[in-house]
């Protein structure tokens, strides 16, 4: 077995791991970018829509 070339193959193998695990992290974080632009634009429409009613009416 040769030495330098099964420490080229873990080498390879480690950076296709780096590069997958890279990507999922990229995607989660994409994912939770979404969630929170979408929180952050309900929580911008009920303020608007609670600031349009009427002073004074109460439920």
């Amino acid at each position: 077995m040769n030495f330098c070339e099964s420490s080229k193959n873990w080498s390879e193998r480690k950076r296709i791991f780096q590069t997958r695990k890279l990507n999922f992290l990229i995607s989660v974080k994409e994912s939770y970018e979404r969630k929170l632009a979408a929180i952050t634009a309900s929580i911008s429409k009920l303020e608007e829509q609670m600031n349009s009613t009427a002073p004074g009416v109460e439920s």
